[in-house]
């Protein structure tokens, strides 16, 4: 069993930044693909970003530009880090993992999910 917990939500102003973590249970990542997803509520999980256990990266339109994915070298930790936030990336975000390859858009390809952690942006 793998257990993810994120971290790093909060409350911010427009225009601000935020780091998310996500802290992995094990550190043999290196075959697993990793994401992050956000949802609010009465909405379906959406695919924030990506990232292979190549290292390769992959964003949803929405957040392309502003947000940037990235694991430790260890791949025990899972980045986010979202910069000139926006009233509409409020919500929910959850860590993702599963071993590779995964249906990227697909919330019911990854087995293992975090808790989630709450971004609020206000305007």
């Amino acid at each position: 069993q793998i257990y993810l917990a994120e971290s790093g939500g909060d409350s911010v102003q427009a225009g601000g930044s935020l780091r998310l973590s996500c802290a992995a249970s094990e550190s043999r990542y290196s075959r697993y693909c990793m994401a992050w997803f956000r949802q609010v509520p009465g909405k379906e999980r959406e695919r924030v970003a990506f990232i292979d256990s190549d290292g390769s990266t992959a964003y949803g339109d929405s957040v392309k530009g502003r947000f940037a994915i990235s694991a430790s070298d260890a791949r025990d930790t899972l980045y986010l880090q979202m910069n000139n936030l926006k009233a509409e990336d409020t919500a929910m975000y959850y860590c993702a993992a599963d071993i590779c390859p995964v249906a990227i858009l697909t919330p019911s390809s990854y087995g293992y999910w975090g808790q989630g952690t709450q971004v609020t942006v206000s305007s």
